[in-house]
């Protein structure tokens, strides 16, 4: 039962699943590009490295030898997963799947073109004429994304045609690793965006976490809740792709599949191959188990004989407002003075703007007002202060 875990990525995500492992008598090696990251400080083991250098990527692997590689961001030379895997090293969910899920290209056509899900129309661009052909094709607006990036960097909403040089630079130079394209979609007029997490079992079926509504802000989450109101046939069409992309993609973990809710239906939008960070709410005890008991579960090849909605949730994050080496928290306190709430302060050691540093988390019974447990939750989080 036990293993050796390599976890590439380190951040609050991160620090959660080592924590879960760490309950089932796991041994973790936390890897990141900086030192004293949130993971590293409750793992057995940390490194720095260079995710995207290869040789650097494989002498950690040859270092540690683990029994399972868990990617947890997506600057990663994940073209090497197929070599570890033939080391017969676990990775999770599965070298291909870690490969299409770190790109949106090999991701969306795999959802569009080879499965046949209802996504926005887009098109790439390599090159600024292309990205100028492509918004005339799409129309205005429409959504600009670098290929590969993270917590929403590079991403635009396009409005003005006078605007395009600057939301191109903007993406290109926001793009992670060393893939510098960008794709273009359709701006979808949706009702409301959701989260499916799911999880894909060794053994057994594939499961569905109650969904998750959430709201986002330059492309990254600014709070999240659970449960959310979604009709009965969006459910199933949801659940149906989810279960498609993920059967596609192998492997086993917890999935965060995002949705639009539209009146055309329900509308793929993005799948990440990990715990979710929406999912933070699952931290609150919306669920028997948290997003990251379900991953540690799946991965190790645990039975999860059912996921259960135990009780009504909301999250909001707590964000630097500036660049600095030295800084204090407070008023946490305060917030916690508030009923059933919650704040977790995720231990980053330096600060930017819009970095995430903390959450405030609330909670209620199952039939409890969402929208009153979102004000709760944005209220707490407003009581703490990064400065």
């Amino acid at each position: 039962m036990h293993k050796k875990i390599l976890l590439l990525g380190s951040g609050e995500l991160g620090k959660e699943l080592v924590i879960a492992l760490k309950r089932l008598g796991q041994t973790v090696v936390a890897v990141d590009s900086y030192a004293g990251a949130p993971a590293m400080q409750v793992a057995d083991d940390f490194e720095v490295i260079d995710m995207l250098n290869a040789a650097q990527l494989d002498a950690i692997v040859a270092k540690h030898q683990p029994d399972l590689i868990v990617p947890e961001i997506e600057a990663i030379r994940t073209e090497q997963f197929y070599g570890y895997e033939q080391q017969h090293i676990q990775v999770v969910p599965s070298a291909r799947a870690a490969n299409f899920t770190m790109n949106r290209k090999l991701i969306r056509d795999l959802a569009s073109k080879e499965l046949g899900l209802q996504t926005a129309r887009y098109f790439y661009a390599t090159t600024f004429a292309e990205f100028t052909n492509a918004v005339a094709a799409i129309g205005l607006p429409c959504v600009i994304k670098p290929l590969m990036s993270s917590s929403g960097k590079g991403q635009s909403v396009l409005k003005n045609l006078n605007d395009q040089q600057q939301v191109w630079d903007y993406a290109i130079t926001n793009s992670r690793g060393d893939i510098k394209e960008v794709i273009i979609e359709e701006f979808i007029a949706f009702d409301s965006e959701i989260t499916l997490l799911t999880v894909t079992q060794k053994k057994g079926q594939t499961l569905f976490c109650p969904p998750i509504g959430h709201r986002q802000e330059r492309g990254d989450y600014q709070e999240s809740w659970q449960p959310v109101y979604i009709s009965e046939q969006d459910h199933q069409d949801a659940c149906a792709m989810a279960e498609k992309v993920t059967a596609a993609l192998t492997g086993t973990g917890i999935w965060g599949v995002e949705f639009f809710l539209t009146n055309k239906g329900v509308y793929f939008s993005e799948l990440s191959p990990r715990p979710h960070d929406t999912g933070m709410v699952t931290l609150a005890g919306t669920q028997n188990l948290s997003q990251f008991e379900l991953h540690a579960r799946a991965i190790l090849g645990l039975p999860i004989p059912a996921i259960q909605l135990e009780r009504a949730g909301a999250s909001a994050v707590i964000l630097a407002s500036k660049t600095a080496d030295f800084f204090t928290i407070t008023g946490v306190d305060k917030a916690l003075e508030q009923p059933n709430t919650d704040v977790r302060i995720f231990g980053k050691p330096t600060t930017r703007p819009y970095r995430r540093m903390a959450v405030a988390l609330v909670y209620d019974v199952k039939e409890a007002d969402i929208n009153e447990l979102r004000r709760n939750a944005t209220a707490a989080a407003q009581l703490v202060v990064i400065d």
